[in-house]
């Protein structure tokens, strides 16, 4: 089990690092085109700043996009009691709860930190699972807290802006440039393979952190309940069960356990979550090792 941790949080340093590769190649070639180096550092920090933005709003947003309705103890006191027995037993404070009436079964959590964190479970969720398997869902989620997780999906999402920005800034050279630049076509054709290439790289990147991260909230939630098995078996019921989500909204579709979206026929590759039966595998094989 500790092994799976390590290596998940190894990829992910690994991803990031890539990601960081492309921005500074983009930035090469932005800096290079324009001749001002200024231009690109502006980009990168406009960039972080609004993922700063986000990373310390990012939990309103998550539940007011979601509908979820904050509950105390004598609302729901099953799911008041799995959240709390966590978050003593993790030494963590006890975050937000929010229940969200849907009858896809699903949970979420966010918070820049422990101290600012918020769960939330589906009416769905609450009524397919067994105590067992609320449970591993919740220390799931507490995990992703636990873990950081929100931090690192802001990081990489600066990282995304950064990446639009600088590609934009491309295509524009590559157009609508004055002078020599404007009649070269090596111009040209960077400027369009940093619009069309760029940012779709960059959206599988984020995508593979967020993969990378659930499987993470697997292991780390595994750890936490000593039952691998019993999130092995609520996994099982996601996939048997699941179903879209009566509000989608794309923008928070890695928060969720479960993908919340209706998939396509581009699911597969620029889905935030990794396949439920791949995460089974993981669980079980943790669980051997008991």
């Amino acid at each position: 089990m500790y092994s799976a941790i390590a290596r998940n949080k190894r990829n992910t340093v690994i991803i990031v690092l890539l990601f960081l590769v492309i921005i500074g190649a983009l930035g090469w070639l932005a800096a290079a085109i324009y001749q001002n180096v200024g231009i690109v550092i502006l980009t990168v920090v406009v960039a972080l700043g609004y993922a700063t933005f986000q990373y310390f709003f990012a939990s309103a947003q998550a539940v007011a996009v979601s509908g979820g309705v904050r509950i105390e103890k004598a609302d729901n006191p099953r799911l008041w009691r799995v959240v709390e027995n966590i978050a003593i037993s993790q030494g963590m404070p006890m975050p937000a709860v929010y229940i969200v009436s849907d009858p896809a079964p699903n949970a979420f959590a966010t918070g820049r930190d422990p101290d600012h964190a918020v769960v939330a479970a589906t009416t769905g969720l609450l009524d397919l699972m067994d105590d067992a398997e609320l449970e591993g869902v919740m220390a799931h989620e507490m995990s992703h807290v636990r873990n950081y997780d929100i931090r690192v999906s802001m990081i990489v999402f600066g990282l995304v802006v950064a990446v639009g920005f600088i590609a934009d800034l491309l295509v524009r050279m590559a157009f609508f440039g004055r002078g020599r630049d404007n009649s070269n076509p090596i111009v040209m054709v960077f400027g369009l393979v940093a619009m069309l290439v760029a940012p779709l790289v960059a959206a599988i990147v984020q995508a593979a952190v967020s993969r990378q991260r659930e499987y993470l909230a697997d292991a780390s939630g595994a750890l936490i309940t000593r039952h691998p098995d019993a999130l092995a078996s609520a996994l099982e019921k996601l996939g048997a069960y699941g179903r879209p989500m009566q509000r989608q909204n794309s923008s928070m579709a890695h928060l969720w356990i479960a993908d919340p979206l209706r998939p396509g026929l581009m699911s597969r590759l620029f889905a935030t979550h990794p396949p439920l039966p791949d995460r089974i595998e993981r669980l079980q094989k943790i669980g051997s090792t008991f």
